[in-house]
């Protein structure tokens, strides 16, 4: 004897988590900006010669794409919302959109650790004062990037009200790739500033080469969080352990025979419960157990009878 229920907000049509307006709003403003100091980093670097003005650029220039697929992904989920072919909604899409920016992040690591190691070998004159002028161009640049999409997730939370560990994967790889770039751009103004005014012109890679040691670890940190997403790996979540605890102080008696739970949108759940009980025991008796936890929006209770077991 098994039923299905959904939770509220719009749970019947699967709607767990409309794409985010104010989100995709404020991010393609960040990728036009972004954009648009890429190309004056990568020019600068270029003409003045140095290699941490040049790393940055190219830095920047991955992360255009990056956040355009973020961008993508909002508009994708947005249109395909109503499509009746996703079983959960297009949350995922945005899932996805964040992976692939980790994945592009990554690959840029290796692009910088390479051009530092060959500037560590093959020293080049690097034009200091030019160079610094840039890289505090494009740092003033990051940091307005990181205030515009920092309003985006203060929206996002007052709106949906989630916790933070259940914020939007997308918006969080757009803030990761600007904090990258602000983290370069604060690099490289250490290294200029270290060859003109210390004589240490060795620092202008290693610097670049150190600064994408920090950028691989938050590629790492994004490609573990929406990589669990992508492969339903959340039966290490809370809601696991209180659906189990529910279970076994039911008031009637029964025992759990099987549990499935996977996520569903930010901070939202599906579930399926197969339990042994005895008359009266229902599948609605369960579920009414089960609506205290209110992240559980689609559920599917299984009751078998003593004699089945």
């Amino acid at each position: 004897m098994s039923e299905h229920s959904h939770g509220a907000s719009g749970a019947h049509e699967h709607d767990f988590d409309a794409a985010n307006p104010l989100a995709e709003q404020r991010t393609r403003w960040v990728v036009m900006l972004t954009a648009v100091t890429m190309v004056v980093e990568l020019l600068a670097g270029w003409w003045y010669g140095s290699m941490a003005l040049l790393a940055d650029g190219w830095h920047m220039s991955s992360h255009v794409i990056a956040l355009g697929l973020s961008v993508a992904a909002y508009a994708l989920a947005r249109r395909l919302r109503r499509d009746a072919r996703f079983a959960f909604g297009t949350w995922k899409i945005e899932v996805l959109g964040g992976y692939t920016s980790a994945l592009l992040l990554a690959g840029v690591v290796l692009l910088m650790a390479y051009e530092c190691v060959t500037r560590l070998v093959r020293p080049e004159p690097v034009a200091y004062d030019q160079a610094l002028l840039v890289a505090v161009l494009g740092l003033g640049v990051n940091l307005a990037s990181a205030w515009i999409l920092a309003g985006a997730a203060r929206g996002e939370g007052h709106e949906h009200g989630y916790e933070r560990r259940h914020a939007d994967l997308n918006l969080r790889s757009a803030h990761i790739h600007v904090a990258a770039d602000a983290a370069t751009s604060l690099l490289a103004i250490g290294a200029l500033a270290g060859g003109k005014y210390l004589q240490l012109g060795w620092l202008d890679a290693g610097v670049g080469l150190f600064g994408s040691a920090v950028v691989a670890a938050w590629a790492w940190s994004l490609l573990r969080s929406t990589g669990r997403l992508l492969l339903d790996a959340d039966m290490d979540a809370p809601i696991v352990s209180a659906i189990r605890l529910v279970m076994r102080d039911s008031p009637l008696p029964a025992r759990l025979d099987d549990l499935h739970v996977w996520r569903v949108g930010k901070g939202r759940y599906a579930c399926i419960v197969s339990v042994t009980a005895a008359a009266p025991a229902t599948p609605d008796y369960f579920r009414s157990l089960l609506r205290v936890h209110g992240e559980l929006v689609h559920v599917t209770v299984e009751v078998n009878p003593p004699a089945f077991a």
